[in-house]
């Protein structure tokens, strides 16, 4: 693996994420339609899946971000909800955060953006959520089953032992639950079966990008691949 230094939501951030399936979208990368649809079969790829592998795709042959851009407001606001969860984390376990950029797996793949490294086996994953009815729900129930993916192809990735899960929300601090915080421990029988269904992802992801430079070479369009019967 290697780490590119660069702050999240930057241009060069983007730039460097083009053409990777990341931590962030592996939910959507392998997620198969469970029940019948339209023209869809259970265990075919669902829509967010196909239109993920064709931004992926379109990525590679264009060198750049597909589709439209975040927003600079929630760039901004991401950054700093990042930058203080960090800081009040790193005041109350006595740990020492490292920020890491993208960590590339050595294929060139695959990429995450790690909200830190901690000391030399851990990492966290922030999220600053808007969305009052999530915020209630985590804190009474704990489910981060929503962000597990991520977190666990995270800790692939870095080769770390555990991940800790932050939820920051500064307008609770008033009652003591400005920061949510609970520890996932890699888990390898996970992990195995996501790379599985990860290595059959960019298997379509190829024949996307295969297609798209046939037809760009030939101005014919020709058949689509036959993907969907690795879903069988």
């Amino acid at each position: 693996m290697r780490f590119i230094e660069c702050q999240q939501g930057t241009p060069e951030w983007s730039q460097a994420r083009a053409g990777l399936i990341t931590a962030s979208c592996v939910a959507d990368a392998i997620s198969l339609c469970s029940r019948k649809s339209g023209s869809r079969n259970v265990g075919d790829p669902t829509a967010a899946a196909e239109r993920y592998a064709a931004d992926l795709a379109i990525e590679r042959i264009s060198g750049k971000p597909q589709g439209e851009p975040v927003k600079t407001w929630v760039l901004e606001r991401g950054h700093e909800m990042e930058f203080a969860a960090r800081m009040i984390y790193e005041a109350r376990t006595k740990a020492f955060v490292t920020e890491a950029g993208i960590c590339i797996d050595d294929e060139g793949r695959f990429g995450y953006s790690s909200d830190g490294l901690v000391n030399n086996d851990g990492l966290i994953e922030i999220k600053a959520p808007v969305d009052s009815s999530k915020i209630v729900a985590m804190w009474r129930t704990g489910d981060v089953s929503e962000y597990i993916h991520q977190m666990q192809c995270g800790m692939w990735l870095t080769g770390r032992a555990w991940c800790d899960f932050i939820m920051y929300v500064p307008d609770l601090a008033v009652v003591g639950k400005d920061l949510f915080v609970k520890r996932i421990p890699r888990d390898d029988a996970f992990i195995d079966a996501m790379a599985i269904d990860l290595a059959r992802f960019a298997r379509m992801v190829d024949e996307y990008e295969t297609l798209l430079r046939r037809v760009g070479a030939s101005a014919v369009a020709l058949p689509a691949p036959d993907w969907r019967a690795q879903f069988a």
